[in-house]
């Protein structure tokens, strides 16, 4: 994961395409579950780059799923026990906050050994922030009432 640039925090489509379709799962709540072409439709995902994301989830052991009239796509633990940072590892790999490897300017070792702690100070309070972030977090408010009530037109 690509993390600063130009002050602004870079994911990947495939991080953020993953955290799109554990909050759509996250919002047909415990005992529901969601079609795959349903969660790519809302959320504009191509269906064959999503069906990839879902197999890493799976693997990760975070969705299960279930083919058939009844079956589709769910969590597995609830989203309130899954991180940001889990989503990301399963389909990203590892965290990997900002460097100081980069070429200085300057051969100043002090000032190289102070802006060396900087970055890994922010890449720590990064990681932090994913590692605190729940699926259940990113909820809007009123999605899982409205996704709940909608759910029979989402389970196939």
């Amino acid at each position: 994961m690509s993390l600063l640039r130009n002050g602004t925090v870079h994911v990947s489509a495939k991080t953020d395409y993953a955290l799109r379709a554990m909050v759509e799962l996250a919002a047909v709540g415990p005992g529901g579950s969601m079609a795959a072409h349903a969660i790519a439709n809302r959320q504009g995902i191509p269906l064959s780059f999503l069906l990839n994301i879902l197999a890493d989830l799976r693997r990760s052991g975070m969705i299960e799923s279930r083919a058939g009239a009844h079956g589709g796509w769910w969590l597995e633990p609830p989203a309130e026990e899954i991180t940001v940072a889990d989503v990301i590892r399963a389909v990203d790999g590892p965290l990997v906050g900002p460097t100081a490897s980069r070429h200085r300017p300057t051969t100043d070792r002090e000032i190289n050994q102070v802006l060396d702690e900087l970055w890994r100070a922010v890449g720590v309070g990064i990681v932090d922030i994913l590692e605190h972030t729940t699926i259940a977090s990113l909820l809007p408010a009123g999605w899982r009432e409205h996704h709940q009530n909608a759910a029979t037109q989402f389970a196939c």
